[in-house]
């Protein structure tokens, strides 16, 4: 199932690229790339209590952030705290803020499927930003989309 969802995904999704955000050391750090890596996706599940689905996620490992970061393939945004800078919006979303506006561009909070677009467009390309730990899909979006 999770070979078939991460296919699909793939398949389906409007990004052209996708900036990925990770904290080392305390500091946060942006890579931006071409498509995401099979070893950057990860099979997850959801809680019992959230139904239990099973799910994609970006995670690196210590070990990529750390090449990312001395091969200077990650560029330094600032500080953790960053993340948590507005308490009115989670860290993925303070992270999307920040991406959006060094873009030159205004942060709104939207709930675009993957699919139809990116989290943001610059130069004519869809951008889909993401912070490690993000959900990619779900096996409840991938049965009703894919197999609909």
């Amino acid at each position: 199932m999770y070979e078939a969802m991460w296919n699909w995904y793939k398949a389906t999704t409007a990004a052209d690229s996708y900036v990925v955000g990770f904290t080392y050391k305390h500091a946060l750090y942006l890579v931006e790339v071409s498509e995401l890596s099979d070893a950057w996706v990860k099979a997850d599940r959801a809680s019992s209590k959230k139904g239990g689905w099973r799910k994609l996620r970006v995670k690196l490992t210590t070990a990529t952030k750390r090449e990312l970061v001395e091969t200077g393939a990650a560029e330094l945004v600032g500080g953790e705290e960053l993340l948590t800078a507005d308490p009115l919006h989670n860290k993925g979303e303070n992270f999307e803020r920040v991406v959006t506006e060094r873009a030159g561009q205004t942060w709104v909070k939207d709930s675009v499927p993957f699919w139809v677009a990116g989290d943001l467009r610059v130069n004519g390309l869809e951008v889909q930003v993401k912070l490690d730990g993000a959900e990619l899909t779900n096996e409840r979006c991938y049965t009703r989309m894919a197999l609909a």
